[in-house]
């Protein structure tokens, strides 16, 4: 049985205790046993989902129908580790390629580096701290479980679904998250916790790295997203596809997404024509069942000083906040906005804004638009929309992110391709098998003919 939340505050030792405990059984389990309890975890969290998706909008204000994608969307993601437990074989070499290995056989096995500490975010609750979860049961390693305090609700819930899915003792406790983090950096510095998994912001992510160093750290620290609209899409029909897609995912989730175009690129002689299309779409988006609000008034009032600071120097609101009214009285939802051609410096394009922002720059030529999109601290994901082959071979050799969607947003992610970023955005990568080889080590096993 999993631990779950209680009223008292375990110490480091206790919570070590617990995971040394539940690193002993995973470890040891079979491949298929490990599987099977993935299996189970998936079940209870679709027999729940209902109530799960409710905990989430209660927690953080996203609209039900993005609440119960991500609850599907974390079922999904287990049975994918449920899948990946059972296809870790050995690796089999032949070593006679060199005198000394005549007559001697490699196995190449992977092998857990030990509990894994998984600080997860307030954005996606459920789905990032899954995709941090399932791959450690999957590669047999205990994982201690720190949520963000904002999402008590949803950390209770999943706590609970471990709890009925009948894992072993200790093989994730659900550690109690608090606004000070004061226990949160003891677990970070504790030498038995060797693999350190977070996601989070830029600064915050960073100095995790830097204070542990002799850590295996996986850090998913956020990005500044962009979409290039390329010469060749010169039809109707795939300027308002362009549109549709990037005002989706823009505004979506109170655009608290790490991949959430923030930046589009547009050939100038079609800015004014994709810019109609964009606010078309912008406009069109409930505030409540699209939207949601972002999770507080303190976020709410730095992206709107953000957009009074890009006005300020030069772009113009082409729909959205103004930065005065709160819709329906209420300070943490921001209207979709769009802004036309802030300043270069402007935070709103330098930073992550995590709001329901969108800027729209005009271009000379697509050198200039690559240019532009590598101009950043930042290298997360990148979508070019083109028909054009050439231009998606080069986005792809070029652009200094951790991934190029061709055709479609930057926000597109797929749970079984590594996933991550370069530069300010982080290190490591997830994806359920990525994932699993960023929490173990090679080891390798040499069998030698007998009488040698």
């Amino acid at each position: 049985m999993t631990d779950v939340l209680t009223t008292r505050v375990p110490s480091v030792d206790d919570i070590v205790a617990t995971a040394r405990t539940g690193f002993d059984a995973l470890r040891s389990a079979d491949a298929g046993t490990r599987a099977g309890w993935l299996e189970a975890v998936a079940r209870e969290i679709d027999t729940a989902a209902d109530s799960i998706a409710a905990d989430i909008h209660a927690d953080t204000g996203k609209p039900p129908k993005w609440a119960a994608i991500e609850v599907e969307r974390a079922a999904s993601i287990v049975r994918l580790a449920a899948r990946e437990a059972v296809a870790l074989h050995p690796e089999a070499q032949r070593l006679d390629a060199q005198p000394s290995g005549v007559g001697r056989l490699a196995l190449t096995v992977r092998v857990p580096r030990g509990p894994v500490l998984a600080l997860a975010p307030f954005n996606f609750p459920l789905h990032l701290t899954v995709h941090k979860v399932a791959p450690a049961i999957a590669a047999g390693a205990s994982v201690v479980v720190v949520p963000s305090p904002r999402t008590p609700r949803t950390a209770a819930a999943f706590a609970g679904v471990l709890e009925r899915a009948g894992l072993p003792d200790g093989a994730v406790h659900v550690a109690p998250a608090s606004p000070d983090h004061t226990l949160t950096w003891e677990l970070i510095r504790d030498p038995r916790l060797p693999v350190v998994s977070v996601t989070g912001s830029d600064p915050v992510g960073w100095r995790i790295v830097d204070a542990v160093p002799r850590k295996q750290v996986v850090a998913e620290l956020g990005g500044n997203a962009a979409a290039v609209i390329a010469p060749d899409l010169v039809g109707l029909d795939d300027l308002r596809h362009a549109a549709s897609r990037i005002a989706t995912f823009a505004f979506y989730n109170a655009g608290q997404a790490c991949t959430s175009p923030q930046r589009v690129y547009v050939p100038r002689d079609r800015l004014g024509e994709f810019t109609d299309l964009l606010v078309t779409q912008a406009r069109a988006q409930d505030l409540h069942a699209d939207v949601g609000p972002v999770i507080d008034d303190a976020g709410a009032d730095r992206i709107r000083r953000w957009i009074t600071d890009a006005v300020a120097g030069g772009a113009r609101v082409a729909t959205g906040d103004d930065g005065t009214s709160h819709p329906d009285g209420d300070a943490r939802f921001i209207r979709p906005t769009v802004l036309i051609e802030p300043p270069e410096d402007a935070r709103v394009l330098t930073e992550e804004v995590f709001g329901p922002v969108v800027s729209v720059l005009a271009y000379e030529d697509i050198d200039d638009a690559l240019r532009a999109v590598d101009d950043s601290r930042y290298g997360l994901s990148v979508g070019i929309f083109t028909h054009d082959v050439r231009l998606a071979f080069r986005a792809g050799a070029e652009l200094e992110v951790g991934q190029v969607v061709i055709g479609d947003v930057p926000t597109f992610r797929s749970d079984v391709t590594p996933f991550g970023g370069v530069k300010g955005s982080g290190r490591g990568r997830e994806g359920v098998r990525a994932t699993i080889e960023d929490y173990t080590v090679t080891r390798t096993v040499v069998f030698a003919e007998a009488g040698w």
